[in-house]
């Protein structure tokens, strides 16, 4: 790696010109440079790029600085430090293009990982330009070469994941958002987000939970440290009609349509969140039931615990079938449901303190059964 002197010269003149708390990174770099330690002036310029206060100055370190000696180093992290450059164009075109460029220049056989990520990160600034179809193709070409590679660096699975949740969102296709945008959490430290990033994503994930078609088990958000974010703020009352759906408890639910009301999205599809609490409420009840012995319900019982009329729970329990939350049968003459398996669900406190009532009435069941049988049969126990 030989020294620039143009190089040099920047980063004397980013001493004289920046402020003292970032004046001293521009000292290491030169010191660093001039020694041609790659491998530790990368991690002293990641710390640096990190800075929030630093973000006026990540275009100039990329393009007067780290191309210079951009070949000596690790190709991913020369994509993320282009990525915070790009980040800081006021254009997203040129920050599209910027990307697209970077793409190619680190399309090698031996750089493939970073190609990945900077291909990736162009399909985002495009997606902010509403160009879904160049966005999809990117995603499933990515796709398939992230599958081929023997180890991938989580950076880029959190690339992956984050673009694919943003064009799933985009899309308006609540359960593949809701599935990616967890997958994302899974890669990243939720800390290293800020507060606002952290109540969105909580808020974006508790929309698509609520308007999928697919999720009824909101277990994994519920258990989530996300979520804990939308408390003590305005979008408190979601992480409320989040538990309400979980526990199917029809009165929250319905003690919050205001609020409700008020977000765009869940107003217009009250009609699919009023058949979704009552299929939530359905479980419970069956859930319930279960820890009784209870197996076999009339349509009466489950008209007045989903609150729907006689005539329509048979719809209700067909629903509930046909998305595998239940399985049983109907007995249309008796008007009877029988279950003999429910979907497994998050428990919340009240769930637990019901299932350990369950399990204390099966030991009494288990134990009378026992007491009947020694008493009729001596010889079995003797």
């Amino acid at each position: 790696m030989e020294v620039d002197n143009s190089v040099t010269n920047y980063l004397q003149q980013q001493q004289r010109d920046a402020p003292s708390e970032l004046a001293r990174y521009f000292s290491e770099f030169e010191n660093l440079y001039e020694r041609k330690q790659v491998y530790i002036l990368t991690k002293h310029v990641e710390t640096f790029i990190n800075l929030p206060e630093a973000a006026a100055y990540r275009v100039g370190v990329y393009t007067e600085f780290v191309r210079d000696w951009q070949k000596h180093m690790n190709k991913v992290k020369l994509v993320l430090f282009a990525l915070a450059a790009a980040r800081q164009f006021d254009s997203i075109p040129a920050a599209s293009e910027f990307m697209t460029g970077i793409s190619e220049e680190v399309n090698k056989a031996d750089s493939q990982e970073a190609y990945v990520l900077a291909s990736l990160e162009g399909a985002h600034f495009r997606l902010l330009l509403n160009d879904l179809d160049s966005t999809r193709e990117t995603l499933e070409k990515c796709e398939k070469m992230i599958q081929s590679f023997t180890h991938v660096d989580p950076v880029i699975y959190a690339s992956f994941y984050r673009v694919c949740a943003d064009y799933y969102k985009a899309k308006a296709v609540f359960g593949q958002y809701y599935k990616n945008a967890l997958l994302l959490l899974a890669c990243i430290d939720i800390q290293e987000l800020g507060a606002e990033d952290r109540v969105q994503r909580a808020y974006d994930l508790s929309i698509a939970a609520l308007l999928s078609d697919t999720i009824y088990n909101f277990g994994d958000l519920l258990s989530h440290p996300i979520i804990e974010s939308l408390r003590d703020t305005e979008h408190a009352w979601m992480l409320t009609l989040l538990l309400a759906f979980n526990s199917g408890d029809i009165g929250k639910f319905e003690s919050l349509i205001g609020k409700l009301h008020g977000q765009p999205l869940l107003k217009q599809q009250e009609p699919f969140l009023q058949q979704k609490i009552r299929l939530m409420a359905l479980i419970e009840s069956m859930f319930k039931r279960q820890g009784a012995g209870a197996r076999a319900v009339s349509f009466g019982s489950i008209s007045a615990e989903t609150k729907l009329p006689a005539g329509e729970i048979e719809h209700l329990v067909m629903k509930a079938l046909a998305l595998g939350l239940i399985r049983g049968g109907i007995d249309q003459v008796e008007q009877v449901v029988t279950v003999q398996w429910v979907q497994p669900r998050y428990l919340g406190k009240g769930q637990i303190k019901d299932l350990v009532e369950r399990l204390v009435q099966w030991e009494t069941r288990v134990k009378e059964t026992a007491l009947k049988m020694s008493q009729t049969t001596p010889e079995l126990f003797a």
